[in-house]
């Protein structure tokens, strides 16, 4: 996938949040320069936590998405998806 300035938003679902949450924030680490906008969402209750979780981001600059997607992509029980905004 090409990557213009802030067209691409990647989605990346965790099933396993609490197992992988410390791999995946390493991979983002790595990347953290190519990310304008992080959003982290999962149930959260006062009395109980989700186990799965998604994460939002808007990707910008000339990243190596496929390099980025591998490394995420080796973690287990972790999906990801695009969405190229063209207005």
């Amino acid at each position: 996938m090409v990557m213009q300035n802030g067209s691409v938003i990647m989605a990346i679902s965790q099933e396993s949040r609490v197992e992988t949450a410390v791999k995946v924030q390493d991979v983002l680490t790595k990347y953290g320069c190519y990310i304008r906008v992080r959003l982290g969402l999962h149930d959260a209750a006062v009395d109980h936590c989700s186990g799965s979780g998604l994460i939002l981001l808007q990707l910008c600059g000339n990243m190596p998405l496929s390099d980025f997607e591998r490394d995420l992509q080796m973690i287990p029980s972790v999906k990801i998806k695009y969405m190229k905004l063209d207005f």
